[in-house]
């Protein structure tokens, strides 16, 4: 598997990766939006951006980035940074299929993206990846699988990703919702000719959805490696949007909610790889504090009262605005 490569890395940010839904395009649901980009979004500001935050975040010892099709060019913009770095053999790639980029570079498009599990989509939207990242690309996801997806009961379409394992492909999925551990524990149950189809599990899990933590657990303890997703909780647990629980604590450990937020979730042990989803590089330096966030069990028990019903979670991020 590629994070064996992460296995032996000794910085303490090797478990920190990057993700890059905030500046793949120009419009996204994330609080402070506007703050952290500014007016100018076009191409080439977002590519320079993230070309910035891919430089940074490997100077600072990050080893994991994270796109997917329907982050706007995101694989366009790594595979532009990777080409100029052929030599660089120390870092994991990975994307996402499942979801179709239909914005058109614009923040008030009335649909940003559209979802479809088929094996048609699975199909073009490979050969898109793959024109772009070609053999960087060590990871392929199927993007925000929920229990009613088609993607756990389709089997022509688990033979075709078999095919990709077996040509040294990583197969993975993301999950969303408040059933995330029926969609985890479904998918950890789907196989191809007796064998695990999945070697990788991204989901949502931060101080405020903490739901689908023994799920994610069975899947560490399964052999998965676990990647978690929206830490941050699309930037409510960040800068002025924090919760007070989490503000004090902050100031108790002398660093930023997001590096305390970040830190709930690093020391989880089945965390494998944790995403900060910075759109700054100062953000990304922020984030990356986590690494050496220790919090006592005191703080621990405050910060585990900020946990919401999953269903009242993810409805209030259901009303994000794109922006």
């Amino acid at each position: 598997m590629p994070f064996a490569r992460l296995a032996n890395a000794t910085t303490p940010t090797c478990h920190i990766g990057l993700g890059l839904a905030a500046v793949g395009r120009p419009g996204y649901i994330n609080l402070g939006r506007d703050e952290d980009l500014g007016d100018d979004r076009s191409v080439e500001t977002l590519r320079t951006r993230t070309h910035e935050l891919l430089d940074a975040a490997y100077a600072q010892g990050v080893r994991y980035f994270d796109a997917a099709r329907s982050y706007g060019r995101s694989e366009e913009f790594l595979a532009d940074w990777l080409n100029t770095r052929p030599g660089l053999d120390d870092i994991v790639v990975g994307s996402k299929w499942g979801y179709t980029y239909t914005a058109d570079w614009s923040t008030d498009a009335e649909t940003h993206e559209v979802k479809d599990h088929t094996l048609a989509t699975y199909e073009r939207q490979r050969a898109e990846s793959d024109a772009l990242l070609g053999d960087r690309l060590d990871l392929y996801q199927i993007h925000s699988v929920t229990p009613d997806s088609p993607a756990l009961t389709d089997k022509e379409l688990h033979a075709k990703l078999a095919e990709a394992a077996a040509q040294g492909l990583t197969i993975g999925f993301s999950t969303s919702g408040p059933a995330q551990a029926d969609a985890i524990r479904a998918a950890l149950a789907v196989t191809v000719d007796g064998e695990p189809l999945f070697r990788t599990v991204q989901s949502t899990y931060n101080a405020l959805e903490t739901s689908a933590a023994p799920a994610l657990a069975e899947a560490h303890d399964a052999g998965l490696t676990v990647i978690v997703k929206e830490t941050m909780a699309n930037g409510r647990l960040a800068g002025s949007h924090a919760p007070d629980v989490l503000k004090g604590i902050a100031e108790e450990t002398g660093l930023g909610c997001d590096a305390v937020a970040l830190a709930v979730v690093l020391r989880q042990p089945w965390a494998g790889v944790v995403l900060s989803g910075a759109a700054t590089t100062n953000q990304l330096a922020s984030n990356l504090h986590a690494a050496v966030v220790d919090l006592d069990d005191d703080q621990l028990t405050r910060l585990a009262t900020l946990a919401e019903e999953p269903r009242a979670y993810w409805e209030r991020r259901g009303q994000l605005p794109w922006h």
